[in-house]
C-alpha cells in the first residue's frame, strides 16, 4: 500500500517534469517537426551509447513497453522498429502530449498513456522487451517498479533499464558543491541527490544495490557509464547553471578523467532476463 509520505513524493515529481520534459532545452527550430528533430539530434549526439543500450532494431516482431516516455525520441525508434505492438507509459501528460505529437508528425503508431511506474496498467505476462532510461529513479519505491518490470514481462523477456549510479562524477560534484562548500560536509550522496539533482527524491544506486533489487530475474548483468553530465557537458540537467558552473565546464578535464573515473559514471545499465 502506498503511504502518504510517497504519494505527496510521486506528485512532486509529476509537477517537476510536468513543468518540463527531460530534455526540452534542446528542442527548437520554427515547424513542429523540426523542434522534435533538433531534440533527436541534440539527444543522440550527448548521448550515443543509448541506441548501443536500447538495441532499437531488437524490438521487430516483439510487444514493447517503454516506461517513462519524456519528448518521445526513443520511443520514435522503438516504432521505427516494427514491433509488433508498442506501449508507453509516462507519469506525466505533458510527456504524452509530446510523445504521441512526435509520433504523428512521423506518422508512427504507439499506444501511449498517463500512467505510474509502480502501478503498470498492463495483466502479467504482456511483454517482450521493457525499457526505460534514467527514469524509475526518480519513483518513490524504484523497487516496486523493477517488480512491476518482471511481473509484465513474459518468461525469456528483456528489460533495458537506466538508472542513476551513487558513486559518479556528477554525485562527488554535487556533494562538493552542495554539502563540503556550504559546511555540511556530512550530507550523505543520498541526501544530495534526492535534494539537488533534478526532481525531488531523486535516488541512485550501487552495483550491489542494483543488483540485489533484481534478484527475481534469471540473470543481469550491471555496468556503469559516464554520462554527459560527469563531463559536464550539454546543459547538464535542468537544475544547474551560472557563473561558477560555466568556469568549470571550461577548465574540466575530461581526457584525463575518462581514464581515471570510467567507472564512476552516473548511469547504471541494467540488462535482465525475466
Amino acid at each position: 500500500m502506498q503511504s502518504a509520505s510517497d504519494e505527496t513524493l510521486k506528485s512532486s515529481v509529476r509537477d517537476f517534469w510536468d513543468a518540463k520534459s527531460c530534455g526540452e532545452v534542446y528542442a527548437s527550430g520554427e515547424s513542429e517537426r523540426q523542434y522534435y528533430e533538433s531534440h533527436a539530434q541534440q539527444r543522440y549526439q550527448l548521448e550515443p551509447y543509448i541506441c548501443d543500450f536500447a538495441r532499437f532494431q531488437d524490438a521487430i516482431g516483439k510487444d514493447v513497453l517503454e516506461i517513462g516516455v519524456g519528448m518521445g525520441a526513443d520511443h520514435a525508434q522503438w516504432a521505427k522498429a516494427q514491433p509488433r505492438s508498442l506501449t508507453g507509459v509516462d507519469l506525466t501528460p505533458r510527456a504524452v502530449t509530446h510523445t504521441r505529437r512526435r509520433l504523428e508528425l512521423l506518422g508512427l503508431r504507439s499506444d501511449v498513456k498517463v500512467a505510474d511506474a509502480e502501478n503498470l496498467p498492463f495483466a502479467e505476462n504482456s511483454f517482450d522487451l521493457v525499457y526505460s532510461w534514467g527514469v524509475l529513479h526518480h519513483s518513490p519505491n524504484t523497487q516496486k517498479t523493477l517488480d512491476e518490470v518482471y511481473r509484465v514481462l513474459r518468461h525469456g523477456g528483456a528489460a533495458r533499464i537506466a538508472i542513476y549510479h551513487k558513486y559518479s562524477l556528477v554525485g562527488y560534484m554535487l556533494w562538493l558543491r552542495y554539502a563540503l562548500l556550504v559546511g555540511r560536509p556530512f550530507r550523505s550522496l543520498r541526501y544530495i541527490y534526492a535534494n539537488y539533482l533534478e526532481s525531488p527524491g531523486t535516488k541512485a544506486f550501487s552495483i550491489r544495490e542494483a543488483s540485489q533489487m533484481c534478484r527475481r530475474f534469471s540473470a543481469s548483468n550491471i555496468t556503469t557509464r559516464l554520462s554527459f553530465g560527469d563531463m559536464l557537458e550539454g546543459a547538464v540537467g535542468q537544475r544547474h547553471s551560472g557563473m561558477l558552473l560555466r568556469i568549470v565546464k571550461a577548465l574540466w578535464p575530461r581526457w584525463l578523467l575518462k581514464r581515471l573515473f570510467r567507472r564512476h559514471g552516473l548511469y547504471l545499465l541494467i540488462e535482465a532476463v525475466k
